[in-house]
């Protein structure tokens, strides 16, 4: 991406773009659905010795118990946790629900899973104009309807709505006015932009940048560098920018996750440790989408940075984590590395079960009306 400097800007062709997330959805039905549970620490998924955290309540992330982490973890976190079975045709028809709601007001709905999706209200179809007042709205019905909470983020583009949507949770309503976008993004710490991880939000302390506005002092030539393509992005991002449209219809044809280590490496042990990350990652993905597929990629990347691929299908789609760790360790088995170390390694899971599947507190603000 080349961009001469001054053709974009924060606010050029700025839309409406509301962000909603529903509020520990999984979960959340599961405590609707019986009042035993309401209150109380729930956990979707199986406490078996190799089960993992699907969703939890908010009751259950006071203790630390969260989606990807090892139920016999969570087990000690939180020994009052209840276990649940995920019941997957249940969310997806309450997400269902819920985007039908979304398309009384825009066909422009972009779902990212079964509980979050992007809606641009530039112009919808009640002819409102102001896209909180629609976010209210949303909310409201979603809870009148569906017996749910959501949590809403309102801004100008996709990546600060996303933001605003994560900043008061649950039950949020977070606003980012055009004009104040800059130095709330300058604010913002390094963790809380979209695509920065673990690993790459460390190798950016390692380099002092550790705030949007630290972000926003380096080249865009620099963080390409360092980074790769993606750092475009960041350059981008660091100045409010993003032109993604909302894409409605997107059909999600993998899931994945990948690591790049401090140090490269030849250790298989410590190989399987990274591809482990990449594998719980992989699965609450996948989980969370609702998505079935039945080929699993390893990748990696060596420190000549030449990529390597290795994949198996499977005649039957992936639906436990556990298969799919095991495949991910056959792969890795069979990864040469007799020569070269290792400075990246991935795993993802494609070749969908259904190609048409789809990608499965309230706060005022004295900033006026958007």
């Amino acid at each position: 991406m080349s961009v001469v400097p001054g053709e974009r800007s924060g606010l050029r062709n700025s839309r409406k773009i509301i962000h909603i997330d529903m509020d520990a959805f999984y979960a959340s039905i599961e405590q609707r659905d019986n009042p035993a549970f309401r209150g109380r620490p729930v956990a979707v998924g199986h406490a078996g010795e190799r089960g993992v955290v699907a969703a939890a309540s908010y009751e259950a992330r006071r203790f630390g118990v969260h989606s990807a982490l090892p139920s016999k973890t969570a087990l000690l976190r939180c020994p009052e946790l209840i276990f649940i079975p995920a019941r997957f045709d249940v969310y997806k028809a309450v997400s269902r629900q819920i985007r039908a709601l979304f398309l009384e007001y825009t066909d422009k709905v972009e779902p990212l899973s079964l509980d979050e999706a992007y809606l641009d209200v530039t112009e919808n179809k009640p002819r409102l104009p102001y896209a909180t007042s629609i976010a209210r709205e949303l909310k409201r019905r979603i809870r009148a309807e569906t017996g749910l909470t959501a949590s809403a983020g309102v801004s100008l583009n996709k990546f600060l709505a996303k933001i605003a949507s994560d900043y008061k949770k649950p039950d949020g309503l977070f606003v980012i006015l055009p004009e104040e976008a800059e130095a709330f993004v300058e604010g913002l710490k390094i963790e809380q932009f979209w695509g920065i991880g673990k690993v790459t939000a460390e190798a950016m302390h390692r380099l002092n940048i550790r705030t949007g506005a630290d972000l926003k002092k380096r080249s865009e030539e620099e963080l390409v560098r360092r980074f790769g393509k993606v750092g475009h992005m960041y350059y981008w991002q660091a100045r409010a920018v993003d032109d993604r449209e909302v894409e409605p219809d997107r059909a999600r044809k993998s899931v994945g996750a990948e690591n790049t280590f401090e140090a490269d490496t030849k250790d298989r042990s410590v190989l399987a440790r990274w591809l482990r990350e990449a594998a719980d990652e992989t699965w609450e993905h996948a989980e969370r989408l609702g998505f079935a597929g039945r080929t699993v990629t390893l990748k990696a990347k060596y420190e000549d940075f030449e990529r390597i691929t290795r994949s198996r299908t499977l005649t039957r789609p992936v639906r436990s984590f556990t298969l799919l760790w095991q495949v991910a360790l056959d792969l890795l088995e069979v990864l040469d590395l007799s020569s070269k170390r290792v400075r990246l390694i991935g795993l993802s899971l494609s070749n969908p079960e259904d190609p048409n599947h789809p990608d499965a507190r309230q706060l005022e603000f004295d900033f006026g009306e958007f």
